[in-house]
């Protein structure tokens, strides 16, 4: 083998581990965001009033009082 295809087949296989850590750093970022961006969703909705039914039976005793 000759020093060139050496070089070649080094270059090759570096930028290809490289390669494979770029795209598994892609996948922990946007599976990071995902979550966040779940997390704030479910954060809001909690915020949110809701008039569930035990609640209006509630307002709807102290109608009567």
């Amino acid at each position: 083998m000759t020093n060139k295809t050496q070089q070649a087949r080094r270059a090759f296989l570096k930028n290809l581990g490289m390669g494979t850590v770029a795209a598994g750093a892609a996948v922990a970022v946007t599976s990071t965001q995902a979550v966040a961006a779940t997390e704030e969703k479910r954060a809001e909705s909690d915020k949110a009033y809701r008039e569930t039914d035990h609640v209006r039976s509630y307002y709807a005793s102290l109608r009567g009082q």
